[in-house]
């Protein structure tokens, strides 16, 4: 399986935006949100997570964000052999 793709867009004493590629086959690795952050797709398609309480699939819609807490720790991951997802990550400090 192969790394997502995390580009910096923003970076201050604020916010941090990232934007997310996901080629296909592709995951961000186990990890842990430390801060709030608001998830805005830049396309369509569907995710993966792997979370500490179990498993499930979600499905991004351009345009149509959602809110996560903190604390959140999971694994991201793309299984489509295809399509690549994109979103913008914004959390905030």
């Amino acid at each position: 399986m192969n790394d997502a793709v995390p580009t910096r867009l923003i970076e201050n004493d604020r916010v941090r935006v990232t934007e997310w590629k996901f080629p296909p086959d592709s995951h961000t690795g186990w990890h842990r949100h430390e801060m709030d952050y608001v998830v805005v797709p830049v396309t369509n398609g569907q995710l993966h997570l792997k979370e500490t309480d179990g498993e499930r699939d979600i499905e991004l819609v351009l345009g149509q964000p959602y809110f996560r807490e903190e604390g959140v720790e999971h694994d991201v991951i793309n299984q489509s052999k295809t399509d690549t997802v994109i979103f913008v990550e914004v959390e905030t400090k």
